[in-house]
């Protein structure tokens, strides 16, 4: 139960309009996605919670977020791990990655970044292994990449065909648990 309590202490702390588009500011209380350009959109509140809940980020762990936006889901899981923790966020967007870096420099959360992927690489392979991974786009099959970057005994949240995964490394290989149907952007 403490892990819903730090999830909502995340949220509180973390107030979404600081994350968006000026334009869409006026929106942040809509419980649904929001455009942030070039296509892309913050997630819905409520599909962010239930997704940080599943992943239960603990304080300390080193933290892969994918396809992090305007920042916001970044921040978030930087507050779940505290400064004794690392997070970084992918984007394969340079003006989202511009755009979320700010965000995230305005947050204060010095232990949070934002980098630009690579293309055709998923993750950041570079910095692995992560103990959690947080993917906030649609992958089409178990990207076997993301869960290479996993440490034995990390955690993997991640749509893939419209449903969504807890995937947990083990010594004993990979487990896998079905948790609701979603919507997200493409994962690319």
């Amino acid at each position: 139960m403490g892990g819903v309590d730090r999830v909502a202490e995340a949220f509180a702390a973390t107030p979404r309009e600081e994350f968006l588009p000026a334009s869409q500011r006026r929106n942040a209380g809509y419980d649904g996605p929001l455009p942030i350009g070039l296509g892309q959109t913050n997630s819905q509140p409520s599909t962010v919670r239930a997704m940080l809940r599943l992943l239960d980020v603990q304080s300390g762990q080193k933290v892969l977020d994918v396809g992090c936006g305007s920042g916001w889901s970044t921040a978030l899981l930087a507050r779940l791990t505290g400064p004794t923790g690392r997070v970084l966020g992918v984007e394969l967007e340079p003006e989202l990655v511009e755009f979320g870096t700010h965000n995230l420099d305005r947050a204060d959360l010095p232990w949070a970044s934002i980098h630009q992927v690579t293309t055709g690489v998923l993750g950041l392979p570079s910095a692995a292994p992560y103990h959690r991974i947080l993917v906030s786009a649609m992958a089409r099959e178990l990207p076997d990449d993301l869960v290479a970057q996993l440490h034995t005994g990390g955690v993997m949240v991640v749509p893939v065909n419209g449903t969504m995964l807890r995937v947990a490394s083990s010594m004993r290989g990979v487990g896998i648990t079905r948790h609701g149907s979603y919507r997200f952007v493409p994962l690319r």
